[in-house]
Order: structure tokens, then sequence, then C-alpha cells
């Protein structure tokens, strides 16, 4: 494709997003910062622009219908077309996170963002991404979203995770689906453990850095033609379901 290929990573304004719009913007991608906060937003922006990405803000908030719709027709505008969806914003709710201690409306708050806001932003976008030669669909997992190594002995993922952990694994298995129903069309869609970041999703515990976390989402999002879909990765390769 001689065009220049088009980008949205949502949660962009800061953190894994950002390195992700970064990376890109390295490969020569035009990239939407998708962010709620105009500030914020506005700052990534033109931090990046200063670095020669080529990146446009992008008011979002995947929690909200006319948000989406409305980022979508900027989009639209802007480019016509979808080449890799990053959706990368999420939540990690309160800690310490047993299930025991949680609420119905903690689960809602965090499964509105990391699974309803992922589903919400790829249907928005499906249109625009079909008008692509290769679209590609990332999503943001986790390692403690698999339940091969949440159940396995001496695997050791950080505690126990009542609610962050399991809408991780329900986002997993919407993905596998996506996979299944956009079999046969020119879309992949796959899932990335960035490992342990030093976010504020985790107090900047992490012992990886943001740039580091970035490099699989990255990757997925740039997959060839013959590269795989509805699977789990990580910088390693395959993780377990």
């Amino acid at each position: 494709m001689s065009e220049q290929l088009i980008a949205l990573v949502t949660g962009a304004n800061k953190g894994i997003g950002y390195e992700i719009a970064a990376g890109l913007g390295a490969l020569g991608w035009r990239v939407g910062i998708g962010a709620r906060d105009e500030t914020r937003r506005e700052d990534a922006v033109a931090k990046l622009r200063a670095a020669d990405v080529d990146a446009f803000g992008v008011p979002l908030d995947v929690t909200d219908d006319a948000s989406v719709a409305a980022a979508a027709a900027l989009i639209d505008e802007r480019a016509g077309r979808l080449d890799a969806l990053v959706n990368n914003a999420g939540i990690a709710g309160a800690w310490p996170d047993e299930p025991s201690a949680a609420t119905p409306e903690t689960m809602r708050a965090v499964v509105e963002t990391n699974v309803i806001g992922v589903v919400r932003v790829i249907n928005a976008m499906l249109p625009l991404l079909r008008r692509s030669e290769r679209p590609r669909i990332v999503n943001q997992s986790s390692h403690v979203a698999s339940l091969t190594l949440q159940t396995t002995p001496g695997v050791e993922l950080g505690g126990i995770s009542g609610v962050y952990s399991p809408s991780k694994t329900f986002l997993n298995a919407v993905t596998v689906q996506y996979a299944k129903e956009l079999s046969g069309t020119a879309i992949k869609i796959n899932n990335a453990c960035p490992g342990y970041v030093a976010t504020d999703l985790n107090g900047f515990r992490g012992t990886s850095t943001t740039a580091d976390g970035a490099k699989i989402a990255i990757r997925l999002a740039t997959l060839p033609d013959d590269g795989p879909t509805g699977g789990l990765f990580d910088d390693a390769g395959t993780v377990p379901w």
C-alpha cells in the first residue's frame, strides 16, 4: 500500500498507549491519539509532533456511545479508512482486588471500560477498517487474563485479582468470537500482553518500561498478511488462554 497507513490508539495520551503511538509514528504511520482528557490529549499530540510523528487528536471516551461515534466520524473525515485499531484504554479498578470485596458497581465500571468499551469502539470502527487493504485490531490484554496461567501451580501473577483479571479474561473470550466472525476477511484481531509495565495502572510498581510494553502491540498492529489472528501474544510468542 503506497498511501500512509492510519492508526487509532485509545488511551494514547500517556503510558503504554503513548509509546504505541510513538512507535507506529516512527514507522511512518499517521496516528490518531484517542483520549478523554483534552489537555493531556493535546499535550501528547504536541509532544509526538515535536518528535516528527504525524499525530492528531481524537476526543474519545470509550464508555460513551456518542463520543465513540464522533471519533469514527472524525477518522472518516480525516483519513477515510483505518488500517489499525489499538484498544489500549483500560482501568484497574480498586485495589486490593479480592472478589469478596467486589461490588456490582466496581465490577460494572471495570467491565464497562475494559470489555464493553472495546466492543463499542471495534463496532464503530469496523466500517473504516473494512476499507483498508490490511486491517488490524489489537486489544490490550494481560498475562493475568490467562486461565491456564492462573491455574498453573508455581506461576506468580501478582496475587488475587477479582475484577481486573476477569475483565481481561472476558476480553480474551470476546476477541476469539470476533476472530471467528471476521475469518475470511482481511481483518486480523489479536490480544497483546505487554508484561508488568510501570504505569499508573499499577502504581508504577511494574518492572518494564512503557516503551518495552508497547512492542507487542506494535508488532501485532503491523502483522504481515500471513500473520496470526485470534491469538494472545507477548514478546516471547503465544500466551495460553
